[in-house]
């Protein structure tokens, strides 16, 4: 039995809507404004969370480093130091952005890069903790996260089995009691051919814990698949146009896509329902509209019943059509008029 988790007074879980995080990530493209417009076209659209990235060019790495050669990529020729500066949250947005979301009836939280980025989270009252998934190895700190006691949500894109089960050993033995992990394709964007949402119940079984996707793919397509398979939490790169630029924004939900995302994950959730065969209540009605034997003829009595004067037809009010091959060659015990749904003691 997976547990629900309580995030903030949201309780998430395969009983309750699914968990939509809309991630912001560097689509504010530097302007403090825009970032604000972006929570609120967020909680326009329905979702439960906005989320942060919580770093800066000089903690993930260093000037010259690396440049990104992979000709796949959508950051192809730019140094990794300058891709980091450009996308960055500036740490003193921090607080204007999670005042917003909490005015606009949402969470605020972040994926902390460091153990510095936590502490800061903390001092700002962060509900729960991302671990992305180029962090899932960092077990300094996720045991930094995991002292928060606050609940977790850990992507596993570009792990190996052995190295999620070590996260997850980490995080639980360091003292983090609710721990959702979300599958993940760590490729910007992702295809659906290697998305392989199947996954998802497999990782549920494998480390008992509830399991959601972080999705890189367009559209909203995957996640609704996601949710049919039991995620319990979905998170999208979001934008407010896709036509601005920004170095996510290629694979990012605009507004009305996120809205569509809501919408359909929680009808995706509601249609699961449960093992179901028979006459439900709701379609009771529609029985009348099942076929039955007719009289197609008049119909003398004492004359036989062919293919001629009788019929299998809608509405369902005469005898059910597997009588009808029995009811041939049989005769009419009455006169029996065309249109009239024949009935046993008619022969």
């Amino acid at each position: 039995m997976i547990n629900d988790i309580n995030i903030a007074g949201r309780l998430v879980g395969p009983s309750h809507k699914p968990f939509i995080i809309a991630e912001m990530s560097g689509n504010h493209n530097q302007s403090l404004e825009r970032a604000l417009e972006i929570v609120d076209a967020a909680a326009d659209a329905g979702a439960d969370a906005i989320k942060l990235q919580t770093y800066t060019a000089d903690t993930m790495t260093l000037p010259g480093a690396f440049t990104i050669e992979d000709e796949n990529s959508l950051w192809r020729g730019r140094e990794l130091y300058d891709l980091y500066k450009e996308a960055y949250t500036p740490w003193e947005w921090h607080r204007p952005i999670f005042d917003r979301a909490r005015e606009r009836g949402m969470l605020a939280f972040s994926s902390p890069f460091d153990e510095t980025a936590v502490d800061f989270l903390e001092e700002l009252g962060a509900p729960v903790y991302k671990i992305a998934s180029f962090e899932n190895t960092d077990h300094p700190l996720l045991r930094k996260v995991a002292a928060t006691g606050k609940p977790v949500i850990m992507s596993t894109g570009a792990a190996t089995v052995q190295e999620v089960a070590e996260a997850v050993e980490v995080l639980l033995g360091a003292g983090c009691q609710e721990l959702i992990l979300l599958k993940c394709t760590s490729t910007y964007p992702s295809t659906p051919e290697n998305t392989n949402l199947v996954t998802i119940p497999h990782m549920r079984e494998l480390y008992g814990v509830q399991v959601g996707l972080s999705d890189h793919t367009m559209g909203v397509g995957a996640a609704v698949a996601a949710v049919a398979l039991g995620a319990t939490m979905v998170e999208k790169h979001f934008t407010l146009r896709r036509a601005d630029g920004g170095v996510d924004s290629a694979f990012s939900l605009e507004p009305e896509e996120l809205r569509s995302l809501v919408v359909e994950t929680e009808r995706a959730r509601l249609a699961l329902g449960r093992v179901q065969y028979g006459v439900q209540r709701a379609e009771e009605k529609s029985r009348l509209f099942k076929r039955s034997v007719y009289a197609a003829r008049d119909i003398k009595a004492g004359e036989p019943l062919t293919g001629e004067n009788i019929r299998v037809i809608r509405p369902g009010l005469g005898l059910a059509p597997k009588h009808y091959d029995t009811l041939l060659g049989k005769t009419a015990k009455q006169d029996i008029k065309a249109g009239t749904p024949l009935k046993w003691e008619m022969v």
